[in-house]
């Protein structure tokens, strides 16, 4: 029960990592708040972490919108009374060569990944600081690294580490903010790439614990962020990919 009598707002709710931490935070004792724009959704997990015993109620939300996430903080503390954590898992990413991207799409993927987790920020800022809470923000390995079509997601992303660190800088000892890195996963977005158990085996062969991971093991590390045995941990960046971003292609070179 690490997250006992805490009151937690996850964005991106509705599936992948966002549903995974929902349902492992209300594991630990948390009571959560889901976000996302789709109700009938969010209704439906709910009705299964009730089940299994835990407490959750949901919000649809448009991330994007200002007086959306004001009224989802409102909805949080009309709910249970206060605010610890926030989880901006929330994210739309709009692909697109760079050379011919068109400026609406390439300024969509901000609107979400970074605008929207900035809002809930704010908004949140006085309940988190009362309470001493934490952020926990989702970035993405794309943010560390390119990749071809991706340019407004990466900058997004990227964008989303620096908006962490000034965050913790400027929060001390009121707030801890932290991010949270994914690579690959097995989540709808993730499938819809990779439709195909060939397609999944290659990406899964590129991984140096060769598997794509379960959202539940990104939600893991996301629980440890925001739970009290973190407590000395801000302004950091954890990447949780199956050692990714760690290795260093050297072509065809091997010494097996």
């Amino acid at each position: 029960m690490r997250l006992k009598d805490k009151v937690a707002i996850i964005t991106g709710a509705s599936q992948g990592i966002g549903e995974a931490t929902a349902r492992r935070f209300a594991e630990e004792g948390a009571r959560v708040v889901l976000a996302a724009r789709r109700q009938e959704q969010l209704d439906s997990i709910v009705r299964e972490i009730d089940a299994a015993g835990g407490t959750a109620t949901a919000h649809a939300t448009d991330i994007s919108d200002e007086d959306a996430v004001k009224g989802l903080v409102e909805a949080a503390v009309a709910a249970f009374g206060k605010v610890d954590i926030i989880v901006n898992n929330a994210v739309l990413m709009v692909p697109g060569m760079l050379a011919s991207h068109d400026t609406r799409a390439w300024r969509q993927n901000f609107t979400v990944s970074l605008d929207g987790a900035m809002f809930l920020m704010r908004e949140a800022y006085r309940q988190l600081a009362e309470h001493g809470g934490a952020v926990v923000n989702v970035a993405s390995v794309c943010g560390l690294a390119g990749s071809v079509g991706t340019a407004g997601y990466s900058a997004a992303k990227a964008a989303m580490l620096g908006l962490s660190r000034n965050a913790a800088i400027e929060w001390g000892g009121k707030v801890r903010v932290n991010t949270v890195i994914p690579g690959a996963f097995l989540t709808p977005p993730t499938e819809s790439l990779m439709p195909d158990e060939q397609s999944q085996q290659a990406t899964a062969k590129s991984i140096p614990v060769k598997r794509i991971g379960d959202p539940r093991e990104c939600a893991n590390a996301i629980l440890f962020l925001a739970s009290d045995e973190a407590s000395y941990i801000t302004g950091a960046e954890l990447v949780v990919d199956g050692g990714r971003t760690a290795e260093l292609n050297t072509g065809t070179a091997s010494w097996d």
